[in-house]
């Protein structure tokens, strides 16, 4: 049976299906009949069925099509959930990893600690005691009344002696006085600086394991040796007349800088996150990225990478928070006052606090742009309502004689290539920023918005060709 249709080739099924044996189109030039083979025919029949697929868009999908795209979805939430996992413990591994291998991020992030109240008190109360107890008032007393007596003033000897414990604490106000000076004086802040600065390199063995150095671990307690400051409150006292602390022994008390009560793990981890500070971002990036290339429905893969981003980071600052209580609790008052603990953990991690807040405001943008790109009813009418402001502000241009010419033509040609060039611009502004705050994302997502605006407003289609009106024959 011949079941080709004249007037087209073997093998392509006509519009209107098979023609009746009899039934040629007028004006159709006979051809050949010539059976089709068993390859051509299992062909025919599948274009027929994709046929009526486009003609009955109600009916299911095949069967086969179906079960390719199955694995897209789980696979795509799974990657977006490594990701999104991954990233806290990035953030946490390149703060930690920064805290010791850049000196200046180290020097900014301890330096305010000298000028704050409750951690001048705390070191003003250390030194003043170390130097009290080194000094011995008392024992200097006992030893003047002693002489006294030997001398033949036994009354005064006994009297003086009476008085020791009244003139050690008057010693002992009078050099807590002056080491409170010292501790709030601007030359005490520029020492702060300075063996902060060379103690950095003492702060990565304390942490790499090799200790040593200004800063150490003793007692569970990563502590800063404190002889430096007392040279420079020595030499302070003996230039005010007190030239009693010359006799000073050399010594070295020391004041804790932070809990190191799980110092084998902190010191493991760090280790660990020093060698995967630039792995571990990486990854979380191109684990998000899989995700959203995986997935299905891109735009949708891509609001939940974002939306999951910001949460995640939202997961970390809820860490944070109870780990400083965790951490408050566990040190005890004669270490160091409860307050200045306080302001100490505050002051280390603000630069963490800072960088998740920056992330959480990107993901949350990123999520937004996807949003806002969509189909969805929302943001559909966003962008109409903008397409119309854009619309007024072009009429009022034209109005007053303003018109952007060929650049208007140009600009809507390649108005996609603008957009993603704009995108793109933002994205490198931000990653080469440094140190973003919130603050410069918002600020870099606005003026992502202002150019994307002015692409569209500058943007003018061509004018339609006037069409020659019909002239009758």
């Amino acid at each position: 049976m011949d079941t080709t249709v004249p007037g087209h080739s073997r093998g392509e099924p006509s519009e209107d299906g098979p023609v009746p044996s009899g039934e040629q189109p007028q004006g159709a030039q006979p051809a050949s009949a010539e059976p089709l083979t068993g390859d051509e025919r299992a062909e025919l029949e599948r274009l027929r069925a994709e046929t009526a697929g486009l003609q009955h868009p109600g009916e299911a999908p095949a069967p086969v099509r179906a079960r390719r795209g199955r694995w897209r979805a789980p696979v795509a939430a799974v990657l977006i959930v490594l990701g999104c996992v991954l990233a806290p413990v990035a953030v946490v591994g390149v703060w930690s990893a920064n805290q010791v291998s850049d000196t200046s991020r180290y020097v900014a992030n301890v330096e305010p600690l000298v000028h704050n109240p409750a951690v001048q008190n705390a070191l003003t109360d250390k030194l003043t005691i170390e130097i009290s107890r080194h000094l011995n008032v008392t024992g200097y007393v006992n030893q003047a009344a002693t002489l006294l007596s030997g001398k033949g003033l036994p009354r005064v000897g006994r009297l003086l002696q009476t008085f020791a414990p009244s003139v050690a604490s008057a010693v002992t106000g009078f050099i807590h006085s002056a080491v409170h000076k010292i501790v709030t004086s601007p030359r005490f802040a520029r020492a702060w600086v300075q063996l902060n600065l060379i103690a950095h390199r003492q702060l990565v063995k304390a942490l790499s394991g090799q200790g040593g150095g200004a800063v150490s671990v003793s007692n569970g307690q990563v502590v800063i040796d404190l002889a430096p400051f007392i040279a420079v409150v020595k030499a302070d006292l003996a230039a005010r007349g007190f030239t009693l602390v010359n006799s000073l022994p050399v010594i070295h008390p020391t004041f804790a800088l932070f809990s190191a009560r799980e110092l084998v793990k902190a010191q493991t981890g760090y280790r660990l996150a020093n060698n995967l500070k630039i792995v571990l971002p990486i990854l979380a990036l191109l684990l998000l990225g899989a995700g959203v290339y995986v997935a299905r429905g891109h735009r949708r893969a891509l609001i939940g990478a974002g939306l999951g981003f910001a949460a995640s980071m939202l997961v970390l600052g809820a860490a944070l928070t109870i780990f400083r209580g965790i951490y408050l609790n566990s040190v005890p008052a004669s270490v160091l006052p409860s307050d200045a603990a306080a302001v100490l953990f505050d002051t280390l991690v603000r630069f963490l606090r800072e960088a998740l807040r920056t992330l959480l405001v990107v993901g949350l943008v990123v999520a937004a742009g996807a949003f806002f790109t969509g189909p969805s009813v929302t943001a559909v009418g966003a962008r109409s309502g903008v397409r119309r402001g854009m619309a007024w502000l072009r009429s009022r241009g034209d109005q007053a004689g303003v018109s952007a010419g060929p650049a208007g033509r140009w600009t809507y040609a390649h108005r996609r290539g603008l957009r993603i060039a704009a995108v793109a611009l933002a994205a490198v502004v931000f990653v080469f920023w440094g140190r973003p705050t919130p603050l410069v994302v918002i600020l870099i997502a606005v003026l992502l918005l202002i150019v994307l605006g002015l692409i569209e407003l500058i943007g003018r289609p061509p004018a339609p060709a006037a069409t020659a009106p019909a002239t009758a024959d």
